[in-house]
Parts: C-alpha cells; structure tokens; sequence
C-alpha cells in the first residue's frame, strides 16, 4: 500500500533501525554517571549531539534534544520571549505557520503579550518587506517557517533573517520539514526540527539556540540539556534520530531530484486530468517531495477514504477532515480553495509505478465523489435569463454551497448576481476561490439572518 503522507511523519530509515536497537544494548544507562556504563552513554549522546549539530550548521553546546519538535517550538519560544522581555512583549510570525507556533503565540497573548500575523501571497510565501513591516521596537522574537507542512512552499529564510538582524531582532525557525533536505541557509537565531519528519523515531525534537541569544529557559530548572528540555534523555532514540539524519542527508541531493520529478508529474497530471482543481503552493521554491491539490465540488473527507480504499495513504487540510469543521489555516491565509484538498508528500524510494497508478486512480474516485453529490459536469445552459437568484445553503457543509452556486450560475444573465446563503466557515474562502478559478467576480460578503450572503456575478 503506497504510503505518500511523509510529511507528517516518514517511514523509520533503516538506519534508524539498526542505530536503535544497537543504543538499546549500549546506551541504556545515565549519561550523567561517571561509572563504566554511564560514560558509555555520554559517549553516544555526545557524539549524537555532534552529528546533529554539524547537520544543522551550529556548534554542539547550541543544540539541544527535547521530547518532540512541538515541545522544541514551545520551549524556543518562551525561552526567548523570555530573555529579551526587557526589549518588549511583542512576537512577529506568519499567518502559515505551524499549530505548535500559532499556539505559543495564543499563550503569550493570553499572558498579556501581543503577537503580529504577517499575510502571505497566494503561494503561501510572506513578502520579506511585509515581514520587516511588522516588526517593531518593542519586538522580543521573529518566527517563520522554513517550509510549509501543507503546501511545500519555502519562505525567504535568508531575507527576513537579515532584515531581523537590521532590526536586533532574533528570528526562530521551524525547520521540520525541510532540515532533512538540506540546512536552512540565512542568519538565524534559534532553530528547531523533529526527528520524525526525516525518518528518524517519534519523541526527539531538536533545538538550537545561537551563542549570544537572550534565552530564558522556563519552568522548573532540570540538569540536563542545559536546563533546556527537563527529563531523561531518550537516548536510543537520539543516537537513531542523528544517525538516521546523516544517512537521510547523504540520500538528500540524489533523491530531491528523483521526487521533484514524480511531484511535477503529479502536478501536471492532475490539472489535466481533474476538471475545477487547483495546485496550490509554489511551483518552483517548494520541497521536492510534497504537492497539494485542491477539487472543486469535493468533500474531502470522502475523497480520503475513497483513495485510502483503493491503497493511498494521503492527508489533508481541508476542513471536512478536521473535528472543527473549520478550514485549514494555511489555504485559508493562502485564500485558495480549502475543500476537496489533497496533500501527497512521498517518502525517500518511492516508485515511479505507485505514483502513475495514483495518477490513474484520482481522475477517477474524483468524479464518483462529485457525482455522488450532484456536482454539476458542465456548465448548464440558461433557459429564461433572470435579475438574480439566491441559494439558500443554510445548515449544508463543505463543497455543498459552492456546488449550489456553480449549479445556477448559468440561470442569470452576464451581468446579474447571485447570493449564497451559507453558515458554513469554509464558504467564506471556497467561494472566492471559486470565483477566481472560474472568472466570475466575487462581489463581497453581506450579513445575513443567518450565517452570511455571499454576493457573486456573473461576468462570463
């Protein structure tokens, strides 16, 4: 069964394998003892320490393990909120980053700090001058993603982090996705990344903090780690988490330009097989293993079982695949379509057959999932041309108000409008989306009753 979802977590690396059950035999014991067995340990950790810190591009004593990359993010952040608390409470990131930030930042506020959204452009990528416009005076830390966990698009590390530098400014990055293809490039200040999104195990996270970095570290002071991550070094783990990350990095340049190859055949494919979908994310600074589409007229948990029953595993940000039943952030910072949205991320050997049978199989579960709803094939012709119409989608989820809209957008005459009524959230980003996609004109939202009116017209 073809497994394409290793952007939220790849196969364990054999090397990690073989790494993980050898430091289960050697490096069982503290690394905080002197005696035989425990300087054993402390062996293995620091030379762990080495190979990942060489592999991030900072000193062994900057980088330390935590228990996941969230708790990493977490730490990082409160540390160097922390430490600079003198220069102000203000934290500056990007509409796109991940949960982890997004919820460091809603703590901070709930603390009586102030954090700023910086928007992105439809790729998903912020403008640096944009970036630089949101910090201020009383800016304590910077935060931007090195690439995208939905879309794949890389953000311009290396610009914002000089225009933070200009600005005294520390800049985190999260490089979970993209540490095991390569380092992140620029003058970074803090750094994080998670072992499980290369192939290494779950439950090791990494964070690096430059020397000369205000860093604070919160909660209860520990012994280990620097007092920067409390608790017993998983230490099997770690040693298979580096090792694992050396074996990837080898494997990295070869493999980037075999899987930027399959993505860009999927990217093709797909929009010319797949009526109404959009490719979201950058087309060329992406990562080279991860594109998202989005299908109009699509309800996106369906799509996931129905691909899911014919052997591909993939994920999604759409809201239909969530427990809110809100949209995902990111397409919704992106203002792209959020439903019927598929990501496929693909693992390190994954063969060239299992992406050309995907390729057969989507046009297809596609088309029975919008013909189980009533999607509309065509456009249908307009019999008596009318002033406006309105849809009531009212108490209707996921692609069903846009279904609706694109069923009698043909009923009025070019010129003429139509209101969506809907209280759906998603329809406050699909129909926009929808408009773009198919040249009409979104005029605008206006308050309803219930829900929302969503005012759309025609124009072809």
């Amino acid at each position: 069964m073809p497994y394409f979802d290793a952007a939220s977590a790849a196969p364990l690396h054999p090397v990690a394998r073989q790494a993980l059950l050898a430091a289960l035999d050697e490096g069982w014991a503290d690394p905080a003892r002197l005696y035989r067995e425990g300087r054993r340990a402390r062996l293995l950790l620091d030379a762990a320490r080495e190979a990942a810190a060489e592999a991030v591009g900072c000193r062994p004593d900057e980088l330390v393990f935590t228990s996941s990359g969230t708790s990493a993010v977490h730490a990082g952040i409160a540390g160097a909120l922390s430490g600079r608390r003198r220069v102000g409470r203000h934290l500056a990131l990007s509409a796109v980053e991940h949960s982890s930030v997004l919820h460091s930042a809603a703590a901070h506020e709930a603390a009586g700090g102030s954090f700023t959204e910086v928007p992105v452009e439809r790729s998903g990528a912020v403008d640096p001058a944009a970036y630089a416009g949101a910090l201020r005076p009383d800016t304590a830390l910077a935060c931007l993603q090195s690439a995208n966990h939905e879309v794949g698009t890389e953000q311009p590390v290396e610009e914002v982090a000089a225009l933070c530098a200009e600005a005294g400014v520390p800049l985190l990055v999260d490089a979970a996705q993209s540490l095991g293809w390569g380092r992140v490039a620029g003058g970074w200040s803090l750094l994080t990344a998670s072992a499980h999104k290369w192939g290494g195990p779950a439950g090791v996270g990494l964070l690096a903090v430059r020397k000369g970095v205000r860093f604070a570290p919160q909660g209860p002071a520990g012994e280990r780690e620097s007092g920067r991550a409390p608790g017993f070094e998983n230490l099997p783990a770690i040693v298979a988490a580096a090792a694992s990350l050396r074996a990837v990095r080898d494997e990295a340049a070869a493999e980037a330009v075999r899987l930027r190859g399959l993505v860009d055949r999927i990217r093709s494919v797909v929009a010319e097989r797949v009526g109404d979908v959009e490719v979201v994310g950058d087309p060329e600074r992406r990562l080279p293993h991860l594109v998202t589409f989005s299908c109009l007229y699509v309800d996106g948990e369906t799509l996931l079982h129905e691909l899911d029953r014919h052997g591909f595993s993939v994920s999604s940000g759409s809201s239909c695949t969530s427990s809110t039943l809100e949209p995902s952030h990111v397409l919704k910072a992106m203002g792209v379509l959020s439903e019927g949205n598929v990501r496929v991320s693909l693992p390190l050997g994954t063969a060239e057959a299992d992406v050309d049978r995907f390729l057969e199989v989507v046009p297809e579960v596609v088309a029975e999932v919008r013909e189980r709803l009533g999607a509309p094939v065509s456009t249908p012709p307009s019999p008596a041309p009318v002033a406006s119409l309105v849809v009531d989608a009212l108490g209707r989820r996921c692609p069903i108000p846009v279904i609706e809209l694109a069923k009698v957008i043909g009923e009025v005459p070019v010129g003429a409008t139509v209101t969506v009524l809907a209280d759906d959230e998603a329809a406050r980003l699909d129909i926009p989306a929808w408009c773009e996609m198919r040249e009409q004109e979104y005029v605008g939202e206006e308050p309803a009753d219930r829900g929302s009116a969503y005012v759309v017209r025609r124009l072809s």
